[in-house]
């Protein structure tokens, strides 16, 4: 087990992002790096290490075969040569999935149905039992990828995705999964801040929280917590499992977390225009551990002053098209805005200071002008222009042509995949905004 050959799958545009983390995990040179992940060599206790402390990969996968097939047969006798005995037993459920690109085979899920085969069939004339199938919540996972000549069978260690850090429970539409969230901090240098004291940190501010995940995310980065420490995995039910082994390790991670020195101000701020999602980021805050280290408040992006009189980095993942439509002033009709208006007069206030925007009932609304969100992006540049100055500013979108609708020049552009979208996390640096001279300030001539 000291040598195991691991695969670790990540979003499209992570992968260099996951090598850094890879090697400062492991202290392991990278066996290669692919598109959608990376793989290294390294032991079984480097891959515990990574289930816990690795924020951008979705699994650790252990490869256990790889060569040459041609059909449904070669599957089965690939998958009946690995010694299965070792990693499990016949009371452990199993579940096998399959991925394909360009194979030949006609049927993927008869492919699936050979490889589960050859596994039960192993068992049963090893050990006179097989394990059962178990689709919904199997204890054992098992994955078989096939290129057009090509099969590799992995062992999965981590069991649920690794985007599942246990702390989030509270949810709103379309919610943006941790190991993206993760990539984002990582891609804008800020997530290096864990090696900085505390009062040297620029400020983080995500002026569309939603539930949190950014803000969560990096104030756990800031406070060194491991973000798999909530959860269980896979590798605990597998026979080269030793639970004093991994107790040193969680020990370990506990031992390597900052503390936090009481009285101390708040570095990551979050807001959002729906105070019911303000009220979920604070629940999941707090079931991560960092509800002390981010300050939460409700309000519309387009009228939200810096929370800090220190400039920082500002990183959002506004809503939009497939995931829902943008929300704030701008995203309203005459006749909401109105009603908006009442309900501002109306409404008692949240009890967060008296700065703070009332309820709104509404998580977004949908946009006057097209769907595009042109007009909230364009009052969203202006309000940064006038207010922001000094700050950058990410935004994940997938709208190539935003920098434009925006009136800003890029100084960056990182191709990222949200889910099946591909997306662009621009960065822009934000200046002041030019006042155009007056009459008494032109010279006469």
């Amino acid at each position: 087990m000291n040598q195991l050959k691991l695969f670790l799958p990540c979003a499209a545009g992570v992968e260099d992002l996951l090598a850094d983390e890879v090697q400062r995990i492991t202290n392991e040179p990278l066996a290669f790096k692919a598109r959608g992940g990376v793989g290294v060599q390294a032991s079984w206790r480097d891959a515990m290490r990574l289930n816990l402390h690795s924020r951008l990969t979705q699994r650790v996968l252990v490869q256990l075969w790889h060569g040459p097939y041609r059909s449904e047969q070669d599957l089965y006798n690939a998958a009946g040569e690995i010694a299965w005995e070792i990693w499990f037993t016949p009371q452990e459920t199993i579940k096998v999935e399959i991925t394909a690109q360009h194979s030949p085979l006609t049927s993927l899920n008869f492919a699936a149905l050979k490889i589960k085969d050859a596994i039960c069939d192993r068992f049963r004339n090893k050990r006179g039992e097989r394990p059962s199938v178990n689709t919904t919540w199997p204890d054992i996972r098992i994955y078989a990828h096939l290129t057009t000549d090509e099969l590799t069978i992995y062992i999965d260690t981590s069991g649920e995705p690794l985007f599942k850090r246990g702390w989030r429970e509270d949810k709103g539409d379309a919610p943006l999964k941790e190991t993206l969230a993760a990539a984002m901090i990582a891609a804008t240098g800020w997530g290096d801040c864990a090696d900085q004291p505390l009062d040297e940190i620029a400020p983080l501010y995500d002026p569309c929280c939603g539930s949190g995940t950014v803000l969560i995310e990096a104030a756990q980065i800031a406070l060194n917590i491991a973000p798999g420490l909530l959860r269980r995995f896979a590798f605990e039910k597998m026979l080269p499992f030793q639970d004093h082994v991994w107790q040193a390790i969680k020990e370990q991670a506990f031992q390597d977390e900052r503390e936090w020195p009481e009285g101390h101000a708040p570095i990551v701020f979050g807001s959002d225009v729906s105070f019911r999602m303000v009220d979920f980021a604070q629940r999941n805050a707090e079931r991560a551990g960092v509800a002390h280290a981010i300050d939460l408040r409700g309000g519309d992006a387009l009228q939200r002053l810096p929370p800090s009189e220190k400039p920082g980095v500002m990183l959002l993942n506004p809503p939009y098209g497939e995931r829902i439509a943008a929300a704030g002033v701008a995203g309203q009709n005459a006749g909401e805005r109105a009603s908006a208006r009442s309900e501002r007069a109306a409404a008692p206030r949240h009890g967060r200071g008296q700065d703070e925007a009332p309820r709104l009932g509404r998580e977004s609304a949908q946009m006057d002008d097209g769907g595009d969100g042109s007009d909230f992006f364009n009052q969203l540049a202006a309000h940064w222009k006038s207010h922001y100055a000094g700050w950058s500013a990410w935004l994940l979108t997938p709208d190539l042509k935003l920098p434009g609708k925006m009136r800003f020049k890029e100084s960056r552009r990182v191709p990222l995949w949200n889910g099946p979208i591909e997306c662009r996390l621009f960065k822009f640096e934000l200046m002041a905004r030019r006042v155009a001279p007056t009459a008494q300030d032109v010279p006469r001539a």
